[in-house]
């Protein structure tokens, strides 16, 4: 502090003598500004520390000497205008003052430094969550959880129905393969037959080459059908999720009813998940309404002041205005996913009402389809067996017991066939009653 004293007044007498040795008047009033200049920075020196009623009085008073100095400089200058006096140069000891400030500053440096003026702050703040705001979001979160446990159980659903299509799939598979093998067999016999006929003279050498022929093609089927049964059944483990593979079926599920009369909901579970959507949107549009309402917070702390070695409890309440953001962006977009979503209801709603009714109309179609193909097969069954009588007394040609075998073979597919269609038309009506294939059945 000494030391910027000195420099100070140094500068101070070196700018005087330089003005009364050459009388200019702008060192002039450089030099009436130097103690002025001084005795406002020994001021502030001295009251560093002190309290701030201290503080604010010695910055009051600093405010008041430098508008006094501000007004006898200009009325100096006023004068000197009006009455004509000649203007003297400047005598060159301006850059001297600078130079003796900025030392002075270098010296005042240290005292800047340090925490003796410091103030720390400590608070917490809280959104008070008017309006409702709290209430919308939990609103929309229990929608969404709703919404995601509806999707839940139609995944389930979904899986059972698939799991369900899997294991029939690889059941028809299975009995495919059965009757191929079993058509082999009896296209093999009666190629045996036919050239004993053949060799008795009592059918052309034609027909033991077509017994022959129908032989390797009924193999060729039949390899295909192992072959398809395989990958049937690889799928069903996959699908099972099975640590072992499935190597054969022995619960049937194509012979399995389904139950007579189910009691189906009221809405599928498509349309539940729908109405869960629209319910979780129109709650959107409440939160992004909130959100265009003030959000208010408040806060609480507590202040330390270093340099009056005081603590205060502090309070406050922030309350951003939205005078030019009133949300409406967001709102019409929520508004807009509310529409979209109560569309998609009404479709669901009526393509489940069309699926129910054409799920029903297969369903009843498949289970009178299963009881003619039984009754087919029973007959074909018949008429081959007298088929084979009458070929072996001689009194059927060849070619109508070709012709009774074949039919015979295609009752006993369209028996597998009419069986699996049962299957998918129940896994149909399930997934729009929402519950398990074959629930209920004896």
């Amino acid at each position: 502090m000494i030391a910027v004293i000195a420099v100070n007044c140094a500068a101070f007498m070196a700018i005087a003598s330089g003005v009364s040795l050459q009388g200019s008047a702008p060192p002039g009033r450089q030099c009436a500004q130097l103690p002025g200049r001084r005795a406002t920075y020994g001021i502030s020196l001295a009251v560093i520390g002190r309290s701030v009623a201290v503080q604010s009085g010695a910055a009051n008073g600093q405010g008041a000497s430098l508008v006094a100095l501000v007004l006898l400089f200009l009325s100096y200058a006023i004068s000197r205008a009006t009455s004509g006096a000649p203007s003297r140069g400047i005598t060159g000891l301006g850059p001297l003052g600078f130079f003796a400030n900025a030392l002075a500053g270098l010296l005042l440096v240290s005292h800047c430094a340090g925490d003796a003026n410091a103030e720390t702050t400590l608070s917490i703040s809280q959104d008070l969550e008017l309006w409702g705001r709290r209430t919308a979001r939990v609103n929309v979160a229990r929608a969404e959880a709703g919404t995601a446990a509806l999707q839940r159980d139609l995944a389930i659903i979904d899986a059972a129905g698939r799991l369900a299509q899997v294991y029939a799939d690889a059941e028809a598979a299975q009995r495919r393969a059965v009757l191929a093998e079993e058509s082999l067999t009896l296209t093999i016999a009666d190629a045996r037959a036919a050239l004993v006929l053949v060799e008795e003279g009592r059918e052309p050498l034609l027909r033991g080459i077509q017994g022959e022929s129908e032989a390797a093609a009924a193999r060729a089927s039949r390899d295909e059908a192992v072959a398809e049964r395989d990958a049937a059944f690889a799928r069903l483990t996959a699908v099972a999720m099975l640590a072992a593979p499935v190597t054969t079926i022995d619960a049937s599920l194509l012979d399995l009813a389904p139950a007579a009369t189910f009691a189906a909901p009221a809405d599928a579970p498509t349309v539940r998940v729908a109405e869960a959507h629209r319910a979780a949107a129109e709650r959107r549009i409440d939160v992004e309404r909130i959100r265009s309402r003030p959000d208010i917070n408040a806060s609480v702390g507590v202040r330390r002041y270093e340099m009056e070695d005081a603590t205060a409890l502090t309070f406050g309440v922030s309350m951003p205005l939205p005078l030019f953001d009133r949300n409406r962006g967001n709102i019409d977009a929520a508004q807009a996913d509310f529409r979209a979503a109560d569309a998609r209801l009404l479709g669901a709603r009526q393509e489940a009402q069309a699926d129910r009714a054409a799920a029903r109309a297969r369903l009843a179609a498949s289970v009178s389809r299963v009881s003619a193909a039984d009754a087919g097969v029973a007959s074909a069954e018949e008429a081959y067996r007298l088929s084979r009588i009458g070929t072996e007394a001689g009194r059927i040609s060849q070619l109508e017991l070709r012709v009774t075998r074949t039919a015979l073979i295609s009752a006993r597919t369209s028996a597998v066939d009419a069986r699996l269609a049962r299957v998918q038309a129940e896994i149909e009506l399930a997934r729009q009653d929402g519950r398990a294939p074959f629930q209920g059945a004896q």
